[in-house]
């Protein structure tokens, strides 16, 4: 059995899957409170499936890029998953999440994008052939990544949603599932990655610097 979990969209997702089929899967009401609700999400995706944590057999978590802190909260607890109960832990490009899902629901096919909120105005976003990333993920001012996308170009995803007069209107799924991250990693339909976020820039929370001594 295989637990999915992504946490690098404003909202938390996760799923159990068996490897052909998603048993079970929760999507937050709520945004931006990563920390408070994956945990009673993980358990209450577990018990939806019938399952209790120790038949959990491996772990799938989306990597991003997204922010800081939701991709912190959703790594730390997947590794801390996979070290207590001694399973493997695989990590999904999030984007390539949602390139899977558009390209089974027939949304998109042949070159496409996929771009995802990055917040202060910009996007991450990466380009695919036949669902195949071949360029990304990075992050860019939408204006930017218009100038340099070929007219006609789907682009799926949130980033789309966001800035449709700029990107053209979203075509296929909005934000990563974690349903469809379990599929891909038990099909191994995507590349698969170590646990570790896909940050592309520093985050907003930095150290504050010592006090400077008084002369």
């Amino acid at each position: 059995m295989l637990l999915a979990l992504d946490t690098s969209s404003p909202r938390v997702t996760v799923a159990i899957t068996d490897g052909d089929m998603v048993l079970a899967e929760r999507v937050s009401d709520q945004t931006m409170k990563h920390g408070e609700l994956l945990a009673p999400l993980i358990a209450e995706t577990v018990a939806e499936a019938g399952l209790i944590m120790p038949d959990v057999t491996a772990i799938a978590v989306g990597v991003g890029p997204g922010p800081f802190t939701g991709l912190r909260v959703g790594l730390v607890t997947a590794r801390t998953l996979a070290h207590v109960l001694e399973v493997p832990v695989y990590g999904v490009c999030s984007l390539d999440v949602l390139a899977a899902e558009a390209m089974a629901e027939g949304a998109v096919g042949g070159d496409f994008l996929v771009a995802t909120d990055a917040r202060r105005k910009e996007v991450y976003w990466a380009s695919y052939v036949e669902g195949r990333r071949v360029e990304g993920p990075e992050v860019e001012r939408p204006a930017d990544l218009a100038d340099r996308l070929t007219p006609g170009t789907p682009v799926v995803g949130e980033g789309a949603a966001l800035y449709p007069d700029l990107l053209g209107d979203p075509v296929g799924p909005i934000r990563a599932s974690a349903g469809w991250l379990g599929r891909i990693v038990a099909e191994e339909a995507a590349e698969l990655l170590d646990p570790e976020p896909l940050y592309l820039r520093r985050p907003d929370a930095v150290a504050a610097h010592a006090p400077k001594k008084v002369s």
